[in-house]
């Protein structure tokens, strides 16, 4: 039983290098040869420890388990944090490629196009910054010039339309949102009441707004009504 565990624990972190190994492209965006190459990984990892034996089945998925969560604690240390997630990788810099990173990451150019051009940003020039993340995403800082202008940089002054709260769905409704409006259902009920919406049941989706305790209701029928 001993010498299973032990083979688990070590197939687990193998197999953890080898797909990190593959680069974060393999996590942007799932190629054919990407899908292919981390199924073989994870099913070849997995062929040594199949067992019909059931207490060896459950005890590995138990072992992995426990693995797993260990594993994600210890990534909290920022060392062993950049070694099995890594780090982001700036791959564009001031409308410039870095061909460097880019390389290291194992993107390819017409990848990292496409990304781009997804985002918004056909023109490179245009981009500050393009970060790829350790997830595989690409984060984009554009130029200046070119950023969205916000209501502080004109002097408009904005005021807080309330967060809707979902109080109400598909007719049931959620009581820890109710709590966190500090409301009960009670009130919920003379609220819908008062809307013309007695039975919640034909409500499919009704929030309030945390703010002024408004009431958006969408019956689900095309029709929705804020009081």
């Amino acid at each position: 039983m001993l010498l299973f565990i032990g083979k688990i624990v070590l197939l687990y972190f193998i197999t953890i290098i080898i797909i990190r190994s593959m680069g974060k492209s393999a996590f942007a965006q799932l190629t054919a040869h990407d899908l292919a190459g981390i199924f073989f990984v994870i099913t070849l990892a997995t062929g040594p420890v199949v067992t019909e034996n059931l207490v060896y089945t459950v005890t590995g998925l138990v072992v992995v388990g426990i693995v797993h969560i260990g594993f994600s604690r210890l990534m909290l240390f920022n060392g062993l944090n950049r070694i099995f997630v890594g780090k982001p990788t700036i791959v564009i810099k001031h409308g410039k490629f870095v061909r460097k990173n880019l390389k290291r990451s194992q993107f390819t150019l017409s990848e990292l196009l496409s990304e781009v051009r997804e985002k918004g940003y056909p023109d490179i020039s245009l981009i500050d910054y393009a970060i790829i993340e350790p997830n595989g995403g690409i984060s984009i800082v554009p130029q200046q010039s070119i950023a969205p202008v916000t209501p502080k940089q004109l002097e408009i002054e904005t005021s807080y339309h309330g967060l809707p709260i979902a109080v109400i769905i598909e007719g049931k409704i959620q009581q820890q949102n109710l709590q966190l409006i500090n409301k009960n259902e009670q009130w919920l009920r003379q609220e819908l009441a008062d809307a013309g919406y007695p039975d919640r049941r034909q409500i499919f989706y009704a929030a309030v707004r945390d703010d002024d305790y408004s009431l958006i209701i969408d019956t689900g029928k095309g029709s929705m009504g804020e009081g």
